[in-house]
């Protein structure tokens, strides 16, 4: 379905939706809004290891909305749930208003972060949050998610977070734990996890919500931010973007997170990470994580010192969990392409379609983010591998 159409469909079945105020009761149900879910819906979830326990009584924390609609659910259960020990609180992502159904419907983005939980989470062995329920309607593109509440027991990252050798380190060896455990499985190749290719998340977008025009535009908008070589070549920049997404039709596959900016991560315990937010998960090749995470992830100064051991790290882990072999000369050729499509969903987000929350993100986290890669990109003389 093109762009305009899946996008009044979604508008109708929202105001549809809006009149409805209908509460959720089967476990297929998708909550209209947080102020729908009722105990006895959520204790199908939440209390599922114990019949007799039951949630009775929810309290709403503060609103927190961007590309999602987030909220802290606090809970209160009968004597069986106390006894139990189920949790006092559950975190819960969704898409309740109408931009965030825009959003994650245009995108994919409910499909990706539901197929996540759902298919994939219970493979792997990661730091990783777990999921009590996730769902979508896939007209509507109303969505639930109801996650496990880290919050107490780690630190969420922010652009600002210092990410030293060992965090550094403990990303590249997640990624590469569950790349490994991915790579090449039939599931993919099958669609048993139901996972577009890259090359047809990236298309999506495009075609979807406009994304060369608004990363175009968000390149220009950052003039004082991107090494003047750079900007001088802003041409070429997006045809080498969709030279480095086309890639991925012929390279291996796996599970990429694709979203791995610093602000999706979270450390536990000192210096070990963890990695949330899974709605954009696809199919292609590991180096598109690699290469976004650590230009993201790293100031400078650092990447240009560590980037080469890291990447060494990375192969190692790979291999070592029973990962495809590759020459590090193969892969840092590939982790200097990528980083045109980490920069391009940067742009994207500071210079946001109509179609987009205008709030995804804030405009300091999207400067500084556009700055680092902007910063590989010039380094690396990444056109070079652009062809």
């Amino acid at each position: 379905m093109n762009s305009p159409a899946l996008s009044e469909q979604i508008k109708s079945l929202y105001e549809r939706d809006l009149q409805s105020g209908v509460k959720p009761v089967a476990a297929a149900d998708v909550p209209l809004s947080y102020e729908t879910i009722t105990p006895q819906w959520l204790s199908q979830f939440v209390c599922a290891e114990n019949p007799a326990a039951r949630v009775v009584d929810i309290r709403l924390g503060p609103a927190d909305d961007a590309s999602t609609n987030r909220r802290h659910l606090f809970l209160t259960y009968n004597r069986a749930g106390q006894d139990a020990g189920f949790p006092s609180s559950v975190f819960c992502k969704a898409s309740h208003s109408l931009i965030t159904r825009l959003n994650m419907g245009l995108c994919g983005a409910a499909h990706g972060e539901v197929m996540f939980y759902t298919r994939l989470r219970g493979l792997l062995n990661i730091d990783a949050p777990h999921s009590y329920h996730a769902n979508y309607d896939p007209e509507s593109f109303a969505s639930i998610v109801i996650l496990e509440d880290l919050a107490g027991q780690v630190e969420f990252c922010t652009h600002t977070t210092e990410i030293n050798w060992d965090r550094a380190a403990s990303m590249v060896c997640l990624m590469a734990n569950y790349h490994a455990a991915i790579q090449e499985h039939p599931g993919l190749h099958a669609k048993t996890f139901q996972l577009p290719t890259f090359p047809e998340f990236w298309q999506k977008i495009v075609d979807r919500v406009y994304m060369e025009e608004s990363s175009n535009n968000g390149f220009l908008a950052c003039e004082e931010l991107i090494p003047r070589r750079l900007f001088e070549r802003f041409p070429e920049v997006w045809p080498a973007t969709l030279r480095a997404v086309a890639r991925h039709e012929t390279l291996p596959q796996t599970l990429v997170h694709s979203d791995v900016h610093l602000k999706n991560w979270y450390v536990r315990g000192g210096d070990q990470m963890g990695l949330t937010d899974w709605h954009c998960c696809c199919a292609g090749n590991w180096s598109r994580d690699f290469a976004y995470a650590i230009s993201v992830a790293l100031t400078p100064e650092d990447r240009r010192n560590w980037e080469q051991d890291l990447l060494r790290l990375y192969l190692s882990e790979v291999e070592g969990r029973g990962g495809n072999v590759i020459s590090f000369d193969e892969a840092w050729a590939l982790y200097r392409q990528q980083l045109f499509t980490a920069l391009a969903f940067w742009t994207n987000t500071l210079c946001p379609s109509e179609l987009q929350p205008q709030d995804m993100q804030p405009q300091d986290a999207a400067r500084e983010f556009i700055r680092r890669v902007a910063c590989a990109i010039d380094d690396l003389d990444a056109f070079d591998d652009s062809e």
